[in-house]
């Protein structure tokens, strides 16, 4: 296959590979290591979703640090004075990676005036009481914000999945050398549980994952999508979707390898038939798309 090299959402994998330094894996490799292109889920019943039935970033990176043979100090803060002293901590071991954080709050962005929950994470470079300076991977090298409006986006009250204010990584080191040839490799059983849905985890009421989720939003697309529901789908999660299983499709070999292309085909195409309200083109595609989710599991 072609694999896909251009822009997209992948905030986390890249803010990490600028943490780990030199040593870090590409990025397409720590995205598909969080799990992230193994499902499809309707979260909350409603918002659709291109990764598994109780996944979420934070869950994701964990398992994509200890799988490429990395270790960190996880911290959370109880208010924005404790918030600005752990990351003065933080930062005294080097880069740090924060988030999950109210990407509607980054002033700097234009446009971003006010909460949108959405989550966001960025590679913390230096900060003191007067302002913080990162790199956001949204398109903004050394970008800075004045200390207190990083603090309000950093403090994540809008992010529903997350389990600590003032999430941060930081003190990353490499217990173990581990290819990502290998990490892919072993994490291939995991992959194959997030298909089929892991009972361990308790995503929000109502949650749907699997066959049943895509052709639940099949059904939703032929009636007609709410406005926040569709350029939810056309902005974001078709993106990264498509994405996520492009480069998850390059990164396998064998019967899992084509179904992951497939699928990224399959998404790919969700874009132009949404976006220009071909209802019934996107629900032909998303049925076509439903079954092959088990046949991954399968395959892995």
């Amino acid at each position: 296959m072609v694999p896909y090299i251009g822009s997209g959402p992948y905030c986390y994998a890249n803010s990490l590979a600028m943490v780990l330094g030199p040593g870090a894996p590409a990025p397409a490799v720590i995205e598909v290591l969080t799990g992230s292109p193994f499902g499809f889920c309707l979260l909350s019943g409603r918002l659709p979703l291109f990764d598994p039935y109780g996944w979420d970033p934070d869950l994701g990176l964990d398992d994509a640090i200890g799988r490429l043979g990395w270790t960190c100090s996880r911290r959370g803060a109880d208010g924005p004075a404790a918030a600005l002293e752990l990351l003065h901590t933080a930062l005294e071991a080097g880069p740090a990676l924060a988030g999950p954080m109210e990407m509607g709050l980054f002033r700097h962005q234009p446009g971003m005036t006010a909460p949108i929950e959405a989550d966001h994470f960025v590679a913390v470079l230096a900060a003191d009481d007067e302002r913080v300076r990162f790199h956001d991977p949204h398109g903004h090298p050394f970008a800075t914000l004045p200390t207190g409006a990083f603090l309000a986006a950093w403090k994540g009250e809008t992010i529903a999945y997350r389990s600590t204010e003032y999430t941060i990584r930081f003190g990353f080191s490499r217990d173990r050398e581990v290819s990502p040839e290998v990490a892919l490799r072993e994490a291939r059983p995991a992959f194959a549980a997030w298909l089929r849905g892991r009972a361990d985890l308790a995503p929000p009421p109502g949650t749907v994952g699997g066959a049943e989720a895509v052709h639940r939003l099949a059904d939703r697309v032929a009636a007609g999508l709410p406005d926040d529901v569709l350029g939810f789908l056309t902005w974001f999660a078709v993106r990264v979707g498509a994405r996520r299983l492009a480069d998850a499709a390059a990164l396998h070999t064998d019967e899992a390898a084509e179904i992951l292309e497939n699928q990224a085909m399959l998404v790919g195409e969700l874009q132009y038939a949404l976006v220009n309200d071909d209802r019934a083109g996107a629900e032909r595609t998303l049925r076509a798309l439903a079954p092959t989710y088990e046949r991954l599991a399968g395959a892995l």
